[in-house]
């Protein structure tokens, strides 16, 4: 399918390329505000759709509404006419076509322009009124609070904020992305689309997530990134990084047995450690009630060994590098590991909670 993008300079329309770029039966038509119109009229001439994503909402003059919103669907639809095409069309409109302001005029005047365009030729359009969008690649200090914030605190800078409680309708740029490709073959006569996943989040919430985010790197902690809302902000905050700052060092513990290091800790599903251990040296000696662990040699040998703290059975298991195998750590069980090679063993550990000094539920006894 030949593909024209709009704006293909901008922030949703470099997540659109990216994604359409993959499918090779795609060919893409890139028009940016640097390129002439009479380049964008030999483009509509060749394709099959049109992602219309150009627009002003940061001009240095009203006019600049109409010229770069209304005034440029027009002359597309006029090329479109010219041609005797009925090329189906996505445009980018926004909640504030509802209101009484000359951004919000001009898009509502774009939307107008295409509905007529589809009543007197049939074709497909399909209008997003988006709320604020958010992700990788939104230009910080011009109309996005999210990108604006992960910039200047990933690179610690401060915020400002006026009343905490203000709500904000977001939705993620991946999500529009995948709402928008899905369009390409939509037949439907509808005109008004939305994307599914819409969050209401108040500044604090923003704020304070994006602060624990930063906060991270010496804590440990890391909030519940793995869906929704959070998943969405944390790749945001994360791709803000500069780039001399994509790593950053762990403070570990040092003595004459090894090391050990605190990697990561969790909310709600414990925390993930590494230690080594010098040969013939042995760690542990000590049971808990409740805490679990697991254990995983990822380089060396060792031998591990359990004594139920009541009928005092033992049991033994010999580990490796040679075999990726876990080994748990059972509740009643005291249990030591000892490096049984010839070099430094390193071992990956997870435990089910994060350690607690004053209730650790750990208690020392030979095995």
């Amino acid at each position: 399918m030949k593909i024209l993008i709009t704006g293909s300079n901008g922030f949703i329309a470099k997540n659109l390329i990216t994604h359409l770029e993959r499918d090779e039966s795609h060919k893409l038509y890139l028009f940016s505000k640097e390129d002439s119109e009479s380049i964008l009229e030999a483009y509509i001439k060749e394709v099959d759709f049109i992602f219309h994503l150009a627009g002003v909402n940061r001009p240095k003059n009203i006019e600049e509404f109409y010229t770069g919103n209304s005034s440029l669907t027009k002359s597309i639809i006029d090329t479109l006419k010219k041609e005797n095409k009925n090329t189906p069309i996505l445009i980018t409109s926004s909640t504030q076509a509802l209101l009484d302001n000359d951004y919000g005029k001009s898009k509502l005047e774009a939307e107008n322009i295409l509905k007529e365009y589809s009543q007197n030729t049939g074709a497909n359009i399909f209008i997003y009124r988006l709320p604020n969008v958010f992700g990788k690649w939104s230009k910080p200090n011009y109309n996005s609070v999210v990108s604006t914030w992960c910039y200047n605190i990933s690179n610690n800078l401060d915020i400002q904020i006026n009343d905490s409680s203000t709500e904000l309708d977001l939705v993620y740029v991946d999500d529009v992305v995948s709402a928008f490709i899905g369009n390409l073959t939509n037949k439907s006569k509808e005109q008004y689309f939305s994307v599914d996943t819409v969050y209401k989040k108040s500044l604090g919430e923003i704020k304070d997530l994006l602060y624990s985010f930063k906060s991270n790197r010496e804590n440990l902690l890391i909030p519940n990134v793995g869906s929704e809302f959070e998943r969405a902000l944390y790749a945001t905050y994360l791709s803000y990084l500069s780039t001399d700052d994509f790593s950053y060092e762990l403070k570990g513990y040092e003595d004459e047995r090894g090391t050990f290091y605190e990697i990561l800790k969790t909310l709600d599903s414990g925390q993930f450690s590494l230690s080594t251990t010098a040969p013939g040296v042995t760690r542990g000696n000590h049971y808990h009630h409740t805490k679990n662990e697991k254990f995983l040699v990822v380089k060396g040998e060792a031998v591990l060994e359990y004594k139920h703290i009541v009928s005092g059975e033992k049991i033994s298991y010999k580990v490796s590098d040679k075999k990726m195998e876990v080994i748990e750590m059972i509740p009643g069980y005291t249990h030591n590991i000892t490096n049984s090679g010839k070099e430094e063993m390193i071992l990956l550990l997870w435990a089910n909670e994060v350690f607690d000094r004053d209730n650790p539920d750990t208690y020392f006894l030979e095995v």
